[in-house]
Parts: structure tokens; C-alpha cells; sequence
């Protein structure tokens, strides 16, 4: 009877640790499944998720609902995969007309401003015709990169809230 009582309690034992194994196997797959969430902020900005979804970009035109940036000066927030801001990046910047391929005249320059934000200035986003603004993020091995195509992407704003690649 005793050996019986401790065959059955091993099986059961047995039977729980496979179970729990089982459980966090899923808990774990669950969680890697599960897509990153990023945040756009503001009611009148821009916004768009990076080609491998590794970042989220939100413009900050000049002349939004948050403190003014200046002419010509363009606000962008930075977030990693984790909704986080992403501070110290390198980031490139392309503005170049689709229908010559030249790029506009000036240099923009980047400068990081804390907390995930970075300002590009000498950059005029008013400019006649069509024009894809390529914004590329590199964070230590990451690089990913956005693209805006004005003026259409003006006539499509986004609510705040949270988006999903």
C-alpha cells in the first residue's frame, strides 16, 4: 500500500512539474507573439512606425499644439520597440523630391533635445510639389528608418493613442 501511495504521488508530482514546464513554454511564446504597442502623443503631428518596426516616429510640425519650435524646425520623437524614448541615437535625415530624385537645398541639421526628442532644422516640409522625407533611427546595432510623402500624408492625421505595427 505504501509503495502504491508513493508511485502515485511521484505520477502526480511528475504530472505537475510537466504542466508548469508546458505553462511557461506558452507564457513565453505568448509574450514574443505579442507586437509592440507604440504611442503617438499628440493630436497634430505625424506619425508612423519604422519598416521593422523597430521605432515609432512622431513629426512635430512648427506649428502645433505644443510649445513652438521655430521656422523651418521640425520636432521628432523617438520611441524603441519598447515604447520607450530612445535617447542617443544617430539620426539621418533625407528630403528629396519625387519627381527630380534631387535633393532639397540645405543641409538639415539634428539635434537631440532629451527624453527621445530631436529637432532638424534648415528643413522647409512647405515646399511645392511632391516629397519623401526619410527619417533613419541607428541605436547601437539597431537602424530602421521611416518615410513621410508630403504633402499627402498631411490630409491623413492620426488621433493620439497607441498603434501596433
Amino acid at each position: 500500500m505504501k509503495t502504491i501511495c508513493q508511485v502515485l504521488l511521484s505520477a502526480f508530482l511528475g504530472f505537475c512539474y510537466l504542466s508548469a514546464g508546458s505553462a511557461v513554454t506558452a507564457s513565453a511564446q505568448e509574450q514574443k507573439d505579442v507586437k509592440a504597442a507604440f504611442t503617438k502623443h499628440f493630436k497634430e503631428t505625424l506619425f508612423d512606425i519604422t519598416t521593422k518596426a523597430e521605432f515609432s516616429v512622431e513629426l512635430l510640425l512648427d506649428d502645433g499644439e505644443y510649445k513652438k519650435l521655430g521656422r523651418d524646425v521640425l520636432g521628432i520623437v523617438i520611441h524603441n520597440a519598447r515604447d520607450e524614448d530612445v535617447e542617443k541615437a544617430v539620426i539621418a535625415v533625407d528630403f528629396r523630391n519625387l519627381d527630380s530624385g534631387d535633393t532639397a537645398a540645405g543641409t538639415p541639421v539634428v539635434k537631440e533635445k532629451g527624453d527621445g526628442l530631436y529637432t532638424i532644422s534648415n528643413i522647409d516640409l512647405k515646399r511645392e510639389g511632391r516629397w519623401r522625407l526619410t527619417i533613419t533611427i541607428k541605436k547601437g546595432k539597431v537602424e530602421d528608418s521611416a518615410r513621410f510623402i508630403f504633402p499627402d500624408v498631411l490630409k491623413n492625421l492620426l488621433p493620439a493613442g497607441r498603434y501596433n505595427p
